[in-house]
């Protein structure tokens, strides 16, 4: 089924495969009407999504992906409906772009110890100005025969405990929701249980999440079992928290995430977009 809210995607503003005006244009084929960008710790590529938004009667939500640090644990907050030219946003996402360039240059180093060199040259080249993340490691490592999949490269190479991994304090929770709120956005917990944590961690960090100001929870991703879906919506309800659709799509060559192919919310969940609808 084909949704016409997607409210989580990426372009080669991060880590995605299409340009931002062809991530819009598949999504106008596809049958996305409303369709967030929301790159990883970066918003370089929204204008020209705008742009080609408005050739392709799609309507873009301006959107980012922050990485957070909450309790040695890493986590990803949407900011949805933001201004991606809000101060205080573009700051702290300065900060986390940094980061990441330093984290690159670490996960090289520490490929190069297992004797896998030239990751760093190619990572930057296939990133260009975007931002470089894991998945980019990860292409490389596939390329070269390292791995045979993005699931078999994560696992061998960069999760806690292996070569390409490298530990990261991101931006704390409060901060991170202090960016989003003042550009005028929401704040989502992206995929929660791809974290993997208990309940009881998962409900410490919603308390967490909400008494900051966080408003939504991704409820439907583009992976989500129907068992998944309402182990999500009694989340949203139980932490009166609106519920959001996305996909995570990153490239068309990888046919178990396709752009808008999301189920819908279950009934008693509050969709995120009727926050900015109305």
């Amino acid at each position: 089924m084909i949704s016409p809210y997607d409210l989580h995607s990426h372009s080669t503003a991060s880590d995605g495969a299409l340009s931002p005006a062809d991530l819009v244009r598949l999504a106008a084929e596809t049958g996305v009407t409303h369709l967030a960008l929301t790159d990883h710790d970066s918003v370089a590529g929204i204008q020209e999504a705008i742009e080609a938004a408005h050739q392709h009667s799609v309507q873009l939500i301006p959107g980012v992906e922050i990485s957070v640090t909450w309790e040695k644990k890493c986590f990803h907050v949407l900011g949805l409906h933001i201004n991606p030219d809000a101060p205080s946003l573009a700051q702290g996402l300065k900060r986390l772009q940094i980061l990441r360039r330093e984290r690159a240059e670490k996960m090289d180093a520490n490929l190069e110890k297992h004797g896998i060199r030239g990751a760093l040259q190619e990572v930057r080249a296939m990133a260009g100005e975007g931002m470089i993340t894991r998945t980019h490691f990860a292409r490389f490592l596939i390329s070269h025969g390292y791995a045979k999949d993005m699931a078999n490269v994560f696992e061998r190479f960069l999760v806690r405990g292996k070569p390409g991994y490298v530990s990261t304090q991101w931006a704390d929770l409060e901060e991170a929701l202090e960016w989003i709120l003042k550009a005028g956005g929401i704040a989502v917990l992206a995929h929660p249980l791809r974290y993997k944590l208990t309940g009881a961690w998962l409900r410490r960090f919603l308390t967490a999440f909400r008494s900051n100001g966080g408003t939504g929870i991704e409820v439907v991703c583009g992976n989500s079992t129907p068992v998944q879906i309402e182990t999500c919506a009694d989340y949203a309800r139980r932490y009166r928290l609106m519920g959001s659709a996305g996909s995570d799509f990153h490239d068309p060559a990888f046919p178990w995430i396709e752009l808008g192919n999301l189920a819908p919310l279950p009934p008693g969940v509050t969709p995120v977009w009727e926050s900015w609808r109305s």
